[in-house]
Order: C-alpha cells, then sequence, then structure tokens
C-alpha cells in the first residue's frame, strides 16, 4: 500500500511538473515574440531597455571602460563579506549574444550580473560592431581589440575566463582561434551558454526541436548568418567553429537546454573538442530554452552556479 500510494505521489508529482513546464514555456515563447520586432533597430533598442532595468541594483557596480571605439563595461557585485573565492585576479571576458545583429552589454546584465554574484570574478562585456551594417569579420576584430585593450590593463590571459552566450559563444571560440593563429596565449577557460557552432544550420535537432522551442527557429538563424556572412564561406572555422581543429584549446565548459534547436551545436561541440583531447564538459538541462539562464528562474542560478563548480575543479 505504502509503494502504490509512493508511486501515486510520483506521478501526481511529474504531472504537476510537467504543467508547470509547459505553462513556463509559452511565457517565455510570449515574451520573446514581444521583442521579435522586423526592425532591428528596434528590437536592439526595446533589449537595451530592458537591460537598463538591472541598473537600479545597488548590490552591483557597472564602470564605463572603453576599448578603442567602442563601450565597454565592468561588472563587480558588492557582496556583503569578502569572499574566500576572490582572492585571485581571475577575470571573466564576456561576449554577448543576440546572432550578431542585437544585443549589448546592457541587454547582457541579465547574465554578467550572475556570473559577477555567483563566480565572485568581475566581468567585462564590450559592445562589437553588428551585423548587417557590420559583417563578418567586424565583430571578431572588435572581439581581438577589446581583449587586447584589458591585456594592457594588466589583466594576464591564464587568469582570463572567456564566456559566451549564442553568437557570443561563437565569438568566443572564434576569438580563441584567432589567438592561437597569432600565437599569443589563450586564456584560461572558456564558458559557452548554447553557443552557435554551425553556420550551416544542418544539425538534426533543427527538425526534432521545432516545435519546443520556444525563443529561435531556423528561419532566424538562416537570416543571422545570412546578415553576418554577407558571402563569406559558412564553413570557415572562424565563423562556424565546429569545423575548426581544436587541438590545444583551453578547458570548455558548455551549458544547452534540452528544448532548443541549437541543441546540436553544443552536443556535436562538445564530441569533436574530446575528439581533439581538450578537457570539456557539457550539462544538457532538461525542458530549458535557448539562454535559460537570462530568466529570473531558479534552474538559471543552478546554472551559474554549476559553471563556478567548473571553474574550481580546473585540472
Amino acid at each position: 500500500e505504502v509503494k502504490k500510494q509512493t508511486f501515486i505521489l510520483r506521478k501526481d508529482l511529474q504531472f504537476m511538473n510537467e504543467r508547470r513546464n509547459r505553462r513556463l514555456m509559452q511565457l517565455v515563447r510570449h515574451v520573446h515574440g514581444l521583442m521579435d520586432i522586423d526592425d532591428t533597430q528596434k528590437n536592439r533598442d526595446s533589449q537595451d531597455h530592458l537591460g537598463s532595468l538591472y541598473a537600479n541594483d545597488k548590490k552591483f557596480i557597472f564602470t564605463d571602460n572603453n576599448p578603442h571605439n567602442m563601450h565597454g563595461e565592468w561588472t563587480h557585485f558588492i557582496s556583503d563579506k569578502e569572499s574566500a573565492d576572490n582572492t585571485d585576479d581571475t577575470v571573466i571576458f564576456y561576449c554577448h549574444g543576440g546572432g550578431y545583429m542585437t544585443g549589448s552589454c546592457l541587454y547582457a546584465r541579465s547574465l554578467t550580473m550572475k556570473l559577477a554574484k555567483y563566480t565572485h570574478h568581475d566581468v567585462f562585456c564590450f559592445d562589437y560592431r553588428l551585423a548587417p551594417e557590420h559583417p563578418y569579420p567586424a565583430a571578431l576584430e572588435d572581439a581581438l581589440a577589446a581583449w587586447e585593450h584589458i591585456l594592457t590593463q594588466g589583466h594576464a590571459p591564464q587568469n582570463i575566463i572567456v564566456a559566451g552566450d549564442s553568437a557570443g559563444g561563437n565569438l568566443a571560440l572564434a576569438l580563441t582561434l584567432t589567438l592561437r593563429l597569432k600565437n599569443m596565449e589563450l586564456p584560461k577557460c572558456l564558458v559557452l551558454f548554447s553557443p552557435w557552432t554551425d553556420m550551416t544550420a544542418s544539425s538534426e535537432s533543427y527538425q526534432t526541436k521545432l516545435m519546443l522551442d520556444p525563443v529561435l527557429d531556423p528561419d532566424y538563424i538562416r537570416k543571422a548568418a545570412s546578415s553576418y556572412l554577407a558571402g563569406s564561406e559558412e564553413t570557415s572555422p572562424f565563423v562556424s567553429p565546429l569545423f575548426a581543429d581544436l587541438t590545444g584549446f583551453p578547458p570548455t565548459y558548455i551549458q544547452v537546454g534540452e528544448n532548443e534547436i541549437l541543441l546540436e551545436d553544443s552536443v556535436q561541440l562538445h564530441r569533436h573538442l574530446l575528439e581533439c583531447n581538450v578537457f570539456t564538459r557539457i550539462d544538457i538541462f532538461s525542458n530549458m530554452w535557448h539562454v535559460f539562464q537570462m530568466t529570473p528562474i531558479r534552474t538559471a542560478r543552478e546554472a551559474i552556479l554549476k559553471v563556478n563548480s567548473f571553474l574550481k575543479h580546473l585540472p
């Protein structure tokens, strides 16, 4: 009788969780739909307005720091007491997402603030040039300029974590490839949230996750790729890092949602890194969507805590 009641209770809890997840996915789809504006500039402005709402949190200090002709900012979390985790010089170099068409330091605050808070590291983010006005390689050139900028400020590569979400994850990988090509010292590690790694848009998850993904669809991906590439080869490793030789890359941590069309971009990247003998780990979050870490839900907080755990246990 006890086993029967336990089984029924588990079934009830499972049903409640599934119903809650469906409502949450519907909400995410609705909110994303409100920002899915055909006018790219209006979309950028809407994202910046949303990001500016975070400026009133008194536990954070945002400091402008502009590399060359870009805007950049540092995010610092004011902890109640000095953390033992903050005894080194490690910082996070953050590449924001947005399909290379939108996004900014402001919009990325929903992630950079979480990273600063839960890893106890200051986070630097920068506004690289966006497509279609500035296609490839503009963003990559700006990422390299921003990297060189923080090096001149005394931050050593071995103390810099390069992180990014979506197109920012793509940019983080392309930047690391560029540093290796130039025989420059590589960062401490990479942290990638739902990275966009293959601009050919040919993975199976584009079809298998199509009806589940509340954020992305293949048409958006194709539009973003076309805007950024502007005729460049889509299989170039500097736009599709999945096709690169990743031998010698620093440790890489990947997070991805189970319900996103870019799932295979992360899974295949993880597999390719292993083939290249790179220390790597991937976490696939059940029922989650593209860059769910931006949203104010418990799973997002848990995900960032997993980032902190990864950083603490680097080889």
